[in-house]
């Protein structure tokens, strides 16, 4: 053998040594399709602190970098930097997922500025592709500084539950552990260890198109049981597939439920608006946000609506957070991607407005016929409207609930033309699967601008 093969062969070597961060991506990977990218790649005499590459995923093509924190912590610099950057032009030439696994103590101090341009164009790479192809952050260990600002750009966040993740040192000791994490809605999902994080994240991957162009993957299904009783997510359970939901965020915004799913082996968005009859402004900015990414892949949002408006938001007077419940309104309103909503109990005024309105741009509303459908709640609507109604033989309360069942129930809803149907609960998975089908072939064309002014 040659001097010249035997310096490469070492050089190989000492490149493909086994660590924790090549062990991780070998995790992600379908098993011997992971391709190292940039193996060479040094700073001086030590690796680039990083491992990137590419392989399948269920069969699909995906880059990959994974910080390596046994060579001098992952600390980004600029050869880490350029590493990670070859693998976000690959992802945009070619059009597919992007996951960062993340576990480094922070920038390469020594490279000062060099660093900082390292860390800024990771970031402005990730916003570039944001909305093109799907973006996973895995955060496995310390994820500090900018380089969280990069993490929490990606479209989900998966943590295990020893990761740290937060801005500047100030805040490790109240705002670094997962389950602050989850409950400040950065993390969609929290895992006990790295083993179930990764295995999560394979599921979001194959649940998710490869790019903004591509149809979601279809998969095998079997059908759900058929049980419409308990919380609204049972019942969204009920409509899925059998095992498919997948909920995210949540420890974030806990009066909504938001999760991905398959019907008919197709994946769907699921929002369950609300648990317990009014959303808060959390919960309608974890909604925007969740819809928002479903609207960027052309993955259908299905809306099951029990909701009376909009709870106190107990920093300011305003209920709701009006600039919050604003927001919602205009991620809805401006998504054009397939919208089913599917009101199951009450949808009182603002709320039936924003989350299945057909004049706000709901492609199709159905309700159940115990749904209550109104501008005003009844004991608003009487307390205003019905008060003559009230006497000695029937009291507030019998006007209340004849107002529920006559002028603001599901069929006077649909005798107006504000429902398209009303269905009985055990047809709603049937009525929902015919209304994507039909909504499969759905194209708008918008007015030219650069982008909506989104109340943020």
């Amino acid at each position: 053998m040659s001097d010249k093969a035997m310096s490469l062969a070492d050089a190989r070597k000492d490149a493909l040594k086994a660590t924790t961060a090549r062990e991780r991506l070998t995790a992600l990977f379908d098993p011997d399709s992971f391709v190292e990218v940039g193996a060479l790649v040094k700073t001086g005499c030590d690796g680039a602190g990083v491992i990137t590459g590419y392989g399948l995923v269920e069969g699909s093509p995906v880059y990959a970098f994974s910080q390596d924190v046994s060579v001098k912590s992952g600390a980004v610099g600029a050869a880490h930097g350029s590493k990670i950057k070859k693998i976000y032009d690959l992802a945009y030439k070619t059009g597919a997922p992007v996951v960062g696994i993340y576990d480094s103590n922070g920038a390469a101090v020594a490279e000062g500025l060099d660093a900082m341009a390292a860390y800024g164009e990771m970031l402005n790479l990730s916003n570039s592709l944001s909305g093109v192809v799907p973006q996973i952050s895995l955060v496995l260990g310390v994820c500090a500084g900018s380089a969280a600002l990069a993490a929490a750009s990606a479209d989900f966040v998966v943590m295990s539950e020893k990761a740290e993740f937060f801005l500047s040192t100030g805040d490790v000791a109240t705002s670094s552990d997962a389950a602050t994490a989850a409950k400040d809605g950065v993390a969609h999902i929290v895992a006990k260890d790295e083993a179930e994080a990764i295995a999560s994240a394979r599921t979001l991957l194959s649940m998710l198109p490869s790019n903004n162009l591509s149809a979601a993957p279809m998969c095998d299904f079997s059908a759900p049981a058929a049980n419409f009783t308990g919380s609204m997510l049972e019942a969204a359970k009920s409509i899925v597939d059998a095992d498919s939901l997948m909920e995210l965020q949540a420890g974030f915004g806990t009066g909504a439920k938001v999760a991905l799913a398959t019907m008919a082996g197709s994946t769907v968005g699921v929002v369950c608006a609300s648990v317990d009859g009014k959303l808060t402004s959390r919960d309608c900015t974890k909604i925007a946000r969740f819809v928002t990414i479903c609207d960027s892949f052309q993955i259908p949002v299905v809306t099951l609506v029990d909701c009376e408006g909009f709870a106190s938001a107990p920093d300011h007077g305003f209920r709701g957070g009006v600039r919050e419940v604003a927001k919602l309104a205009h991620v809805y309103a401006e998504a054009t991607t397939p919208k089913v909503a599917v009101i199951t109990g009450k949808a009182y005024g603002a709320a039936y407005i924003t989350l299945a309105g057909r004049a706000a741009n709901a492609d199709y509303t159905v309700a159940w016929p115990s749904a209550v459908i109104s501008a005003l709640s009844p004991t608003v609507a009487v307390a205003f409207l019905e008060g003559d109604k009230i006497t000695a033989e029937k009291s507030r309360a019998d006007v209340e609930a004849e107002y529920a069942q006559t002028q603001a129930s599901a069929f006077a809803a649909a005798a107006k033309g504000h429902v398209d149907d009303v269905i009985e609960p055990s047809e709603t998975r049937g009525t929902v699967l015919s209304a994507l089908d039909m909504l499969s072939g759905k194209r708008v064309t918008t007015l030219p601008k650069k982008h909506g002014n989104i109340p943020m």
